[in-house]
């Protein structure tokens, strides 16, 4: 499967919540790294923070572009209220084994009215 086509379902299972589709596309030592957090590692790490965070908040990716380079995909999304990101995936043997994220946590935070961390 071509990275571009996974990340595809990747947004499917994102946008359904689907925390065990998410976690089976992930090889079992990857690692997935959201700039605003501490990287993530091991897929039920990630299954985990994917479950913990859909607790949280109602999140849905609306696919900007998808672009491919060899191994790789690029995500640039929006979402309904209006924060915009892009995702890094490092796709071999049709599994996710890098994941870098790039978002703001402080607009993802007001805007689902979550509270703010104190540095």
């Amino acid at each position: 499967m071509r990275p571009k086509e996974l990340v595809e379902k990747w947004v499917d299972a994102f946008n359904n919540a689907d925390t065990t589709r998410l976690a089976e596309m992930y090889d079992g030592t990857a690692v997935n790294h959201q700039v605003p957090n501490t990287p993530i590692e091991g897929k039920e790490a990630i299954r985990k923070m994917f479950e913990e965070e859909f607790a949280r908040a109602e999140m849905v990716c609306i696919v900007e572009n998808i672009f491919e380079d060899g191994e790789w995909a690029i995500l640039e999304w929006k979402d309904p209220l209006g924060l915009r990101g892009c995702g890094f995936f490092h796709v071999v043997d049709d599994k996710i084994i890098f994941q870098r994220g790039y978002w703001d946590k402080l607009t993802f935070l007001k805007q689902h009215s979550l509270s703010i961390p104190d540095e």
